[in-house]
């Protein structure tokens, strides 16, 4: 059987994205801090655990389970999409809480850090290839008024995949992992963008735009883009920075 490991299948991207790849006849498993009260009754195409990827020691126990229930199925396909993130704190530097920053490491970062890490370790003598994709963003490579935090984080997970990939080429492995920009999307994270305050996040009005004139994609449209990559293999390159914008 096929399956994708998917974080943040609640709402939004990650969702969309479980949605589509259950289509292809992949058995989803998701993580995310909610269940998804949509895909309850799918208990054969769909897994649910329960996790908050701000707690290190939380996500090692949910990931060691799913690979330890994965290594009794009969496995053809593997995939691991890490799309959980948090824009928030939104807000200047020197107005930061630790504990906000803490979270927002540990969620954007040093979670897929940790599962990537789990994840090719426990897959090691493995001879089934796993692909890995790593939802970025375009604030990775521009500085942003009020993303400290957030353009941080996602500049580290480029460099990690960035070098990820390269080990993983090097040692011959079959593994590919790749980044992958959804740009703007209609989600719950634009509409924590749109609620800052100026004094917060100095393009505030900008995304307010956005919204207003109906510039933000659907999800569904945007996860199309990364399945059709997915389901194509042979077009996957390792290393890849791979954007919604090169079809649109």
């Amino acid at each position: 059987m096929k399956y994708a490991v998917i974080t943040g299948t609640s709402k939004g991207l990650g969702a969309s994205i479980a949605k589509l790849l259950m289509k292809a006849s992949y058995h989803v498993i998701g993580i995310a801090r909610n269940e998804n009260k949509e895909f309850a009754s799918l208990t054969s195409q769909y897994t649910h655990y329960k996790a908050d990827l701000a707690n290190m020691d939380e996500t090692v126990t949910v990931m060691s389970q799913i690979i330890s229930k994965l290594k009794q199925e009969k496995v053809d396909s593997l995939l691991l999409i890490q799309n959980a993130a948090m824009v928030t704190p939104i807000e200047q530097v020197g107005k930061q809480s630790v504990d906000a920053l803490k979270n927002h490491v540990h969620v954007n970062l040093l979670a897929p850090m940790v599962i990537t890490n789990l994840w090719l370790d426990e897959w090691r003598e493995s001879k089934i290839p796993s692909v890995i994709v790593h939802v970025t963003s375009g604030a990775a490579k521009r500085s942003v008024y009020g993303w400290s935090a957030y353009g941080s984080t996602k500049a580290g997970l480029d460099r990690y995949t960035d070098t990820v990939a390269m080990e993983q080429d090097t040692l011959q492995t079959g593994n590919k992992i790749f980044l992958f920009d959804p740009s703007i999307m209609d989600t719950d994270m634009q509409g924590e963008i749109r609620s800052s305050d100026s004094s917060q996040f100095i393009d505030v009005d900008h995304f307010k735009v956005y919204k207003t004139n109906n510039d933000l994609r659907d999800t569904e449209v945007v996860a199309k883009v990364l399945v059709d990559r997915l389901l194509q293999s042979e077009k996957i390159v390792n290393g890849d920075y791979y954007s919604v914008k090169d079809i649109f």
